[in-house]
């Protein structure tokens, strides 16, 4: 996101970077692997998780609407792939650029806000049983939810769908696809700041404050009343979580803010290392099944199903029942 309305203004590390055939093509080849993990692992999982998993407890609606972001970004990133390997040359219309990128970023602040959601979810089961059990229409709430999710982002991404996202550099020959940002997406330096803000403060740093509170209380509650099994599986799903923050969306959203002020305010560019972290943020979508898998005990014993192995032994099964009903649907 460079920020420029004109072509005198844009910067000679903007420039190098579209003329440095090595970094599209280790981008090109990131975006490659997760394209195929993508599509195979939540293939999978929205498989087993619309068609072989039941009850349709909140968890389990999360995670479809995790899933379902995922594929649309698999779905989404051969055209960026192929957008890098012809020289980040863009040639299929403004129009889908404008959808494609929305496709793009949708997924990052779904996905963090779904996770949001997950550890919500498994906060209330565990630290507050009593207000779980009580709540009838947790599956209502939990449709509602992700509803709420999907119209919150797109609100806040509605500048990326009415705006013309391409631009032409007569100088290389190409039309870029987002990668060069008019100042006239949004009318002032004010609404930019307001733009830049409920990314990175809203749709980032509040979620991931939130999810971090969920999963510590989870813990410290299981470390002292649960068993080793129970706390371990928790434990290990804290950390996946944590994980595809810091990984893939703190140095994306970190890099936005910095990069965007330079541009704004100081005329200076981290525009190469900002496009570095977007493939990053890609491999949220290759994560999201080991969430399940350490979510969801229906989610875990139908993929030790289809890929025959043992499934659990019956004292394991017993204790799962009596120890993971109120949190693990």
């Amino acid at each position: 996101m460079t920020g420029n309305s004109s072509r005198l203004q844009l910067d000679n590390a903007t420039l190098a970077m579209f003329q440095n055939f090595k970094t599209s093509t280790v981008i090109s080849a990131i975006y490659m692997v997760v394209t195929v993990i993508n599509l195979v692992g939540n293939g999978l999982s929205i498989w087993l998780l619309v068609f072989r998993t039941s009850p349709k407890t909140p968890s389990i609606i999360f995670m479809i609407n995790l899933t379902l972001t995922d594929l649309a970004l698999g779905s989404a990133l051969p055209f960026q792939i192929s957008y890098q390997l012809q020289g980040y040359n863009w040639t299929l219309g403004s129009k889908m650029c404008s959808f494609l990128t929305l496709v793009f970023y949708t997924n990052m602040y779904c996905s963090i806000l779904t996770m949001m959601a997950i550890g919500i979810d498994r906060y209330l089961g565990i630290v507050k049983p009593m207000v779980f059990r009580k709540n009838k229409r947790r599956k209502s709430i939990a449709v509602i939810s992700c509803l709420l999710m999907w119209g919150l982002v797109l609100g806040v991404l509605y500048p990326l769908m009415t705006t013309d996202l391409t631009y032409h550099i007569p100088e290389l020959g190409i039309t870029t696809c987002f990668d060069v940002l008019k100042m006239s997406m949004l009318p002032s330096v004010a609404a930019w700041a307001a733009f830049l803000f409920t990314l990175v403060f809203i749709l980032f740093l509040l979620p991931f404050c939130v999810t971090t509170f969920c999963y510590v209380s989870v813990i410290y509650k299981l470390s002292s009343d649960c068993k080793t099994i129970q706390k371990g599986r928790a434990i290990r799903l804290a950390v996946v979580v944590l994980v595809v923050y810091a990984v893939c969306f703190a140095p994306n959203n970190i890099l936005l803010l910095t990069h965007s002020v330079l541009r704004l305010f100081y005329n200076k560019s981290m525009y190469m290392a900002y496009k570095l972290s977007l493939c990053f943020s890609c491999l949220n979508s290759c994560l999201d099944p080991f969430i399940y898998y350490f979510a969801s005990k229906d989610f875990r014993q139908k993929l030790r199903q289809i890929m025959n192995l043992h499934t659990l032994s019956s004292m394991d099964t017993i204790r799962l029942e009596n120890k993971e009903t109120l949190y693990s649907g």
